[in-house]
Order: C-alpha cells, then structure tokens, then sequence
C-alpha cells in the first residue's frame, strides 16, 4: 500500500520523465517512449519506472540504453525537481508489455 507521499512523488516523476523522454525521442523518428507507471519505495531512495516502448522490436535495446544512461537521467530530473524534492530517487527502468499482453488475449478471443 503506497502512502499519499509516495503517489505525490510518482506522480511528479513520471510527469517529469515523460517530458524527458519526449524531448530526447524527437530526434528519433519513429520511436515512442511512454511511462506508464512509477512506483517509489517507501524509503523514497528507489523509483521503478516502466516503460510502453513503440516499436516493440526495438523495446529491449531501447531499454539497455536508458537503464546505462540512468544516472544522468536521474541529474536531469534532479535539475527539475530539486525544489520539491530533498533526495532524488535511483531511477530503474523496466518494460511495461500489458499492452502487447492484451493485444494477444484479444487475438485469443477471436479465434
């Protein structure tokens, strides 16, 4: 069960990081980076964010190449946040693949 705090802060986070990847895919027609979810550990040291990544070919190598850049994603959130928040978060990036999940179910259903 997350604490009002802990959503408050995932909120923020994902908003942030959302903007951040927008910014930095631009440059990369054809690529869409979403983050559909933050999750912060109680102790606010940890933040998970999961990723919906288009195209879902590219998804694994896409994802090596944000989680080796975590640290200076983590600085530019800190540049942006450092008035709400005292301690910046470790950022961990993982694949957020329920869409691909149920757009097989959905082919499932239809056979």
């Amino acid at each position: 069960m997350e604490t009002t705090r802990q959503q408050k802060i995932a909120r923020l986070l994902q908003r942030e990081l959302s903007e951040l990847f927008r910014l930095q895919t631009q440059a990369m027609h054809g690529t869409l980076v979403t983050v559909s979810a933050v999750r912060v550990s109680p102790d606010l040291s940890i933040a998970k964010g999961y990723l919906s990544i288009f195209p879902s070919e590219r998804a694994e190598e896409i994802l090596k190449n944000i989680n080796e850049n975590a640290r200076s994603i983590r600085y530019e959130i800190g540049t942006k946040v450092r008035y709400q928040l005292r301690v910046i978060p470790e950022f961990k990036f993982f694949i957020d693949d329920s869409l691909d999940y149920i757009e097989h179910i959905d082919e499932l259903l239809k056979k």
